[in-house]
């Protein structure tokens, strides 16, 4: 049992607070004896995640054959926090070449271009919080 002594507008009180049990709890204030319902403890709902959405880009070969841009895209495999940024915008890479350090599970990984080709577009930079299947560099 607790023991408290409260002052309130000059008069004392002493309060003595004993167990709860289904959110009923023995209270004894100056010697009377109360049970006070306390309300449930709230719980918070956890806030759902947002992704980004990604829109595809089209874009056309020379021989007007249409492509959507995902076919030549490094992506976060995981949700992460973008470390480095290996190449730049005209930047020639070939398969296996690192193109961003991602940490993710307090682990470093190094993201590698899965075709040959040249970077046209950085979506991120470093410091950077990016979800899984956020697409990171464009190769063409």
């Amino acid at each position: 049992m607790k023991q408290f002594k409260y002052t309130i507008n000059g008069n004392v009180y002493e309060v003595s607070v004993g167990d709860i049990k289904d959110n009923i709890v023995d209270v004894t204030v100056n010697g009377d004896s109360y049970q006070v319902a306390m309300e449930p403890e709230k719980k918070e709902e956890p806030k759902p995640v947002v992704r980004p959405v990604v829109a595809a880009k089209a874009a056309t070969s020379s021989n007007t054959n249409s492509r959507i841009y995902n076919e030549k895209v490094v992506k976060a495999p995981l949700p992460g926090l973008v470390i480095d940024i290996k190449v730049k915008v005209g930047d020639e890479v070939k398969v296996g070449d690192t193109v961003v350090v991602l940490e993710a599970m307090k682990m470093n990984n190094n993201l590698e271009a899965e075709c040959a080709g040249k970077v046209v577009e950085i979506n991120v930079q470093p410091g950077q919080t990016v979800m899984d299947d956020e697409v990171l560099i464009v190769i063409e």
